[in-house]
């Protein structure tokens, strides 16, 4: 390998630029939201908290490198099955039902952590160790080869989806973003890809029938819940049931519609939304900032993806290159998600805004990603007239 001296600094200071902005945005909005009286805590402060929490998450995960990332991988991931399959289990002292689930465990005096929101990043590990062992392995593609290759994805997938698609709905939803993610770079053949994906068009339409025509069929064979069903029939037709489960969307659309171009200004919110410094933390900076507060922060995530990207592309470590990928699929379906449901485009379902909603678990797993990312960014070298990193 032909080197000299130049090589690339190894903490990644445009992503911590990036993470900056997002934390600036969030402590703006949470600030704003919290002045509605509903609580008396300060979100701000734990938010805060929090964030220096996540800062210290990233130095760690920041210190392995790649051998090492393999070698925990499966061991993180067999912790995060444990956890859930815990959390069913646990009592509720410790895992209070709430809406009907569990998915959270309360700790005295460290408060409420919630499994699945950790998960998300094992999964990207396991699958990401998953894809380069198996092209280490089979360096002749065949279809055979690409099959299994999508079957032990899925089965990486499977065990955690079980676990917690009854409990969490939305977080079920953001690992078959991953997986689906990880599978577009995996290399699979498309003569596999097309003919699974449209099977999985096929399902989604299906789902839609039985939902809004026969939804006793969901309920009998599938165990979905009449909330479930009435978080879509609110989104199709939300005034209809503002008064009920639409309240939410309903007054969201209001807020972010008053907001029009400029917004009303910092602290100038009119609309009342409940547990708007959670699930929409959107709203708020919609009413405040208007259009214009809502393209910057977009376009803040938008330069982390794309930031995301740069970096998986530059690194000529495979495992690196799939972590990226499923980063990336998180947090972008997160994002889309998240503001489609405040504004009414999809369901409700729950989803945070990743870096800007309050929320501990969350803005940890969250940040863990981000560690991956530095990580990469801190143990790879990209030398002048090199071809291998």
């Amino acid at each position: 390998m032909t080197s000299n001296n130049n090589t690339t600094s190894k903490l990644d200071y445009s992503l911590v630029l990036i993470l900056l902005l997002l934390f600036l945005a969030s402590c703006l909005a949470i600030y704003s939201a919290q002045q509605s009286g509903q609580y008396d805590r300060n979100f701000l402060v734990y938010q805060i908290g929090w964030y220096v929490v996540g800062c210290v998450i990233i130095g760690v995960v920041m210190t392995l490198d790649s051998d090492q990332l393999r070698k925990i991988t499966w061991y993180t991931y067999g912790f995060g099955i444990f956890l859930l399959g815990f959390l069913i289990v646990a009592p509720e002292s410790i895992a209070p039902v709430i809406n009907g689930a569990k998915n959270w465990f309360v700790l005295p005096k460290i408060g409420s952590i919630q499994p699945s929101e950790f998960m998300k990043i094992f999964i990207i590990l396991g699958l990401a160790w998953v894809i380069d062992k198996h092209h280490q392995k089979n360096l002749v593609k065949t279809i055979q080869s690409d099959l299994w290759l999508l079957v032990k994805m899925g089965m990486v997938t499977m065990f955690p989806l079980l676990l917690i698609v009854k409990q969490d709905l939305g977080t079920a939803l953001v690992f078959l973003a991953i997986l689906v993610g990880m599978i577009f770079i995996s290399g699979i053949s498309w003569k596999l890809l097309v003919p699974m994906f449209s099977v999985g068009i096929a399902l989604i339409g299906t789902v839609f029938y039985f939902v809004l025509w026969n939804p006793d069929f969901l309920a009998k064979y599938f165990g979905v819940g009449d909330y479930q069903l009435r978080r879509i029939y609110s989104w199709l037709d939300p005034y209809s049931y503002q008064g009920t489960d639409a309240y939410q969307l309903t007054k969201s659309l209001l807020a972010i519609g008053s907001g029009q171009t400029g917004g009303k200004g910092l602290g100038n919110r009119e609309v009342y939304l409940p547990e708007s410094q959670t699930d929409f933390i959107f709203s708020v900076i919609g009413e405040e900032y208007g259009f214009i507060g809502a393209s910057i922060l977009i376009s803040i995530f938008f330069l982390l993806i794309y930031h995301i990207t740069k970096v998986g592309m530059e690194t000529k470590n495979n495992f690196y290159t799939y972590i990226c990928v499923g980063v990336i699929s998180m947090i972008t379906f997160h994002v889309f998600q998240n503001i489609g449901m405040t504004i009414g485009v999809l369901p409700i379902t729950g989803i945070p805004l990743p870096f800007i909603s309050y929320g501990g678990s969350a803005l940890m797993g969250n940040m863990m990603g981000l560690g991956l990312i530095f990580s990469i960014r801190y143990h790879y070298k990209k030398y002048m007239f090199s071809t291998t990193a």
